[in-house]
């Protein structure tokens, strides 16, 4: 297996554990609960559809993702909004962390150049379109 599909796997099943720790938001049932929820579960389904297909929109307002600091510190922050007092939430909250945790070392290691699919809108700093 390429490495551009193990990172590919590596972020499907980080999304599904994002979406399955926002579904468990909502057994709280309150309403702080529900909202965290509804946007892990957005996040996480974005986070997914980005394997697929890249939207126009996603490289001009959220190009961080496709760097792998840029996307280790988006999970570290999903994964620290996951951790609650419950032990699903807190085992989907750590893996998505240290996911983001490992993608941050990621970004220092030479000899690892991120996927086809992280590279779309790697344009480098300031290099916007006017």
């Amino acid at each position: 297996m390429e490495l551009s599909d193990t990172f590919r796997l590596v972020n499907l099943a980080t999304a599904t554990i994002m979406v399955l720790g926002g579904i468990a938001q909502f057994f709280h049932f309150n309403f702080q609960g529900i909202i965290v929820g509804a946007y892990v579960i957005i996040f996480g389904l974005c986070t997914a559809l980005l394997e697929f297909q890249i939207p126009p929109q996603v490289s001009r307002y959220a190009s961080f993702l496709f760097s792998f600091i840029g996307r280790g510190v988006f999970y570290i922050f999903i994964g620290s909004i996951l951790l609650s007092d419950n032990v699903f939430k807190i085992i989907a909250g750590s893996i998505v962390g240290l996911i983001g945790v490992a993608y941050v070392v990621l970004e220092f290691v030479p000899q690892i150049e991120p996927p086809a699919n992280m590279r779309e809108a790697d344009g480098g700093w300031g290099a916007e379109q006017v």
